[in-house]
């Protein structure tokens, strides 16, 4: 597993699809989404480029010869309307989240590439599916971007009357500390706009400090037990896992030892 985690991500994803284009984007935000970790705004003006809720970009950055891999955790909907993605990186030696780190500013302009198998885009006529989302740490973002997608859903069917009809949606998401759950916010608002279809249980496995009482509901100190996830089985459930990759095997293989079919196991595992 160690020579595989030092392994880049180019090397690692030699075998997976990506789209053609390589579009120019530029820096438009920035921001501390908790100690560790950066958000980027980036504006990407090219209308060939497109991606499905839950795909990484590779990330091309002027003078740095190593390729950044960062899943895209805002909705589809957002580049449509607005020609824009977020990103959120956590700091690591790796050059280009030392960029990101230490260098980006506003108006830095970057190159990006979509790619990934894991994602969810499910069509007008397709049935209603459940889907249980498991994070750990920074792979909230790729399930978040599904949840985002999700919501946009559920909102157009609202609005027109048609479209897809999303089922429920639970995500189970795991950090070491509330400081480390990214975008609870973003999470709380959804669960709370539309609390018939998204449900959340945020975990804490190392807190130190008391929870504030507007995460206390949601929190369960201790990590996300198998039970938890059994429960929610169900032939027409999903499951999306995003974490590291000792967690992404222990749940994909509790599923698939309860019998859930493969094609419906779908996981990103993040070094």
């Amino acid at each position: 597993m160690k020579s595989e985690r030092k392994t880049d991500h180019l090397e690692r994803t030699a075998s997976v699809v990506r789209r053609e284009v390589v579009a120019a984007a530029k820096v438009c935000g920035v921001a501390d989404e908790s100690p560790s970790v950066k958000s980027l705004r980036l504006l990407v003006a090219d209308k060939d480029f497109s991606f499905k809720a839950g795909q990484w970009i590779d990330f091309f950055i002027p003078g740095v010869s190593v390729v950044g891999g960062f899943s895209i955790c805002s909705s589809p909907r957002l580049l449509e309307q607005d020609r824009m993605i977020e990103l959120a990186v956590k700091y690591a030696n790796h050059p280009p989240a030392l960029w990101i780190h230490n260098k980006c500013t506003l108006d830095s302009e970057v190159a990006v590439r979509v790619g990934g198998e894991f994602f969810f885009d499910p069509q007008p006529a397709d049935a209603p599916r459940n889907l249980v989302l498991i994070a750990g740490g920074v792979g909230i973002n790729p399930l978040l971007s599904i949840l985002r997608h999700s919501a946009d859903l559920h909102r157009e069917r609202a609005n027109k009357g048609s479209g897809y009809e999303i089922g429920t949606i639970k995500l189970f998401y795991s950090a070491k500390n509330t400081s480390e759950l990214l975008f609870k916010k973003n999470i709380l608002d959804l669960v709370n706009e539309f609390p018939e279809k998204i449900a959340c249980s945020l975990h804490v496995t190392k807190q130190t400090t008391q929870i504030s009482t507007e995460l206390k509901p949601y929190i369960t100190e201790g990590r996300i037990m198998e039970k938890e996830i059994r429960d929610h089985i169900s032939k027409d459930t999903l499951f999306y896992i995003c974490g590291p990759p000792p967690m992404t095997d222990f749940f994909s293989k509790q599923l698939e030892n309860n019998h859930v079919p493969n094609e419906h196991i779908c996981f990103e595992k993040w070094w």
